[in-house]
C-alpha cells in the first residue's frame, strides 16, 4: 500500500479499488488518502494514488476540493476505449446534500480530468419561479427547457402564505437549484460503457422546502460529457380515496 491506516494528522487510505486503468491489461492499485479526523467520518487533504499494476511506479492527483466525509472510489468505463476511468464522490456533509464528484482517465499514468462537479454546476443553471394557480415553473437554462411542477397537493397552510383564496401570487417567490446532489453511473444501454446520471434538489422558499429533482442523463462525446435526457422528478401523495 502507498499509506497505511495511521493516525496523528498522517495521510491514511480511506478509499481503495483496484482496475486496469493505466491500459496495459494489468490490474493497478488506486487508492483515495487522506487525514482522518479522530472518531468522525471527516477527511482532508484528499488525494487521488494511483500504483501501476506492471511498473509498480506511483503518482498521486490533488483534487482542488479535497474535504469532506465518507469519499469513495468507483471504477468503470466512461469513455469506450475499455480502460477503467477513476470515479471520485466526496459528501460535503452540508444540509443540501450536496457531493464534489470527479472523473479522472489515468490512460498510460497521466491522469486527464475528465469531470469536474465545478464546472458542472456552473454550466447547468435553472430559474425557479412561483406562478399562479398553484404552479412552480422550473427553466433549464442549457437547454432552453421549461417544467410545470403543480404543488396545489400541498398542505393549505403552505399554499395559503402564498396565494391568496383566488389562487393569486400574494407577492413574487423564486426557488432555486442546488448543486449536485449526487453523481451515479449507469450503464443504460448494457454495452459496457457507464453514463451519468446527475441529481440536482429543486427548492422553493428555503431548501428544505423540496419541490423535487432535476435528473440530468450525460454521456461522453470524446472530449466531455454532453446532456442526452433530462427529466424532473416530483414526490407523490398518499392516494387516500
Amino acid at each position: 500500500m502507498y499509506y497505511t491506516r495511521v493516525s496523528n494528522g498522517q495521510p491514511q487510505v480511506v478509499a481503495y479499488a483496484q482496475g486496469d486503468v493505466t491500459g496495459d491489461g494489468v490490474l493497478d492499485q488506486v487508492y483515495l488518502t487522506g487525514i482522518q479526523t479522530p472518531d468522525s467520518p471527516f477527511v482532508q487533504n484528499i488525494t487521488l494514488v494511483v500504483q501501476d499494476g506492471n511498473t509498480g511506479y506511483m503518482s498521486s492527483v490533488a483534487l482542488s476540493d479535497n474535504t469532506g466525509y465518507d469519499p469513495t472510489l468507483f471504477l468503470g468505463d466512461f469513455s469506450g476505449n475499455g480502460v477503467d476511468d477513476i470515479m471520485i464522490s466526496i459528501n460535503t456533509g452540508g444540509s443540501g446534500a450536496i457531493m464534489y464528484h470527479y472523473i479522472y482517465s489515468y490512460l498510460d499514468n497521466m491522469a486527464q480530468l475528465m469531470f469536474d462537479f465545478n464546472v458542472y454546476n456552473d454550466e447547468y443553471q435553472y430559474e425557479v419561479t412561483y406562478q399562479d394557480y398553484y404552479k412552480v415553473e422550473v427553466i433549464s437554462q442549457k437547454n432552453n427547457m421549461k417544467y410545470m411542477i403543480d404543488i396545489s397537493t400541498r398542505d393549505s397552510e403552505y399554499l395559503d402564505e402564498i396565494y391568496d383564496p383566488n389562487g393569486q401570487l400574494i407577492s413574487p417567490i423564486s426557488g432555486f437549484v442546488n448543486p449536485l446532489s449526487g453523481l451515479y453511473p449507469v450503464d443504460f444501454d448494457s454495452n459496457g460503457v457507464y453514463e451519468l446520471l446527475a441529481y440536482q434538489k429543486i427548492a422553493g422558499r428555503y431548501n428544505a422546502d423540496g419541490l423535487g429533482y432535476v435528473l440530468n442523463t450525460l454521456a461522453w462525446q470524446g472530449d466531455g460529457f454532453e446532456l442526452q435526457n433530462q427529466n424532473i422528478a416530483i414526490w407523490g401523495m398518499d392516494n387516500i380515496e
